[in-house]
């Protein structure tokens, strides 16, 4: 199925500036890799050479192609980054959530485009200072390479989403991915899923239309699989029906 992407401006586009946060330190402020945060103590690691900052919804923090000077660390909020193609259509390769960083690349520049699609707070990282930081802590970087190398099959399998699944599959597969991120810090048992990002967001992560996600929202809904709550939110009344679906059940 063809995928449907958003055509972007980038005359249009302008960079927002950074609001930092009361009391916390300011150093300078630029990534190819995602990957998830290893653990507490590497936090408070990288809170020391870190400049804590709070970013609106839809504000750029970096373009594809810019020097990759720093690097990000989502406290709050979410995040979209997406791939730019040669027509100017874009197709989102992933959603960042509390955790996640941004910004791991061996060249010189960004890899893909960053953009908040919530108010965020983050940690924005100089990147000499944290590869030094990896020099000195090699226990540290063994670490985030292992989330790198998660992040990679993580890859593999949005390829498999984008290629083998039907609209409902993928749709059931998005839900339930954001599900699982969301179990451990949800009361809920990751039952119900926050969706801040748009329906077009979702069909240029999918590989969609805007109308077909919809619909495919629609199916799910009318058999009893999900329901649709006011805020983003949708419930996930059938946890089992949904993974069968991912299936092709």
């Amino acid at each position: 199925m063809a995928a449907h992407l958003a055509t972007l401006d980038h005359a249009a586009t302008v960079r927002p500036a950074f609001a930092p946060v009361p009391g916390h330190r300011s150093v300078r402020s630029g990534g190819g890799t995602v990957v998830a945060f290893p653990d507490l103590r590497g936090a408070d690691t990288l809170e020391a050479i870190a400049d804590t900052v709070v970013a609106e919804r839809e504000t750029m923090l970096f373009s594809e192609g810019d020097a990759a000077g720093d690097l990000y660390r989502v406290i709050d909020g979410m995040v979209r980054i997406y791939k730019l193609l040669p027509d100017g259509r874009r197709q989102i390769v992933g959603f960042l959530q509390a955790g996640d960083m941004m910004g791991l690349t061996l060249g010189p520049c960004y890899l893909y485009t960053a953009e908040t699609v919530t108010t965020c707070s983050l940690q924005r990282l100089p990147r000499s200072r944290f590869e030094a930081l990896m020099e000195a802590q090699p226990a540290l970087a063994r670490s985030l390479h292992a989330r790198t190398a998660t992040e990679l099959v993580a890859a593999q399998d949005h390829m498999l989403l984008l290629g083998r699944k039907t609209a409902v599959e993928k749709v059931a597969s998005f839900l339930l991915l954001l599900a699982t991120r969301s179990r451990s810090a949800s009361s809920l048992g990751g039952r119900r899923v926050r969706l801040p990002m748009s329906r077009n967001d979702i069909a240029d992560y999918l590989g969609l239309t805007t109308e077909t996600v919809s619909r495919a929202f629609t199916k799910l809904k009318t058999g009893g699989l999900i329901r649709l709550l006011e805020g983003g939110l949708v419930e996930i009344v059938d946890r089992d029906g949904l993974a069968g679906t991912t299936e092709g059940a």
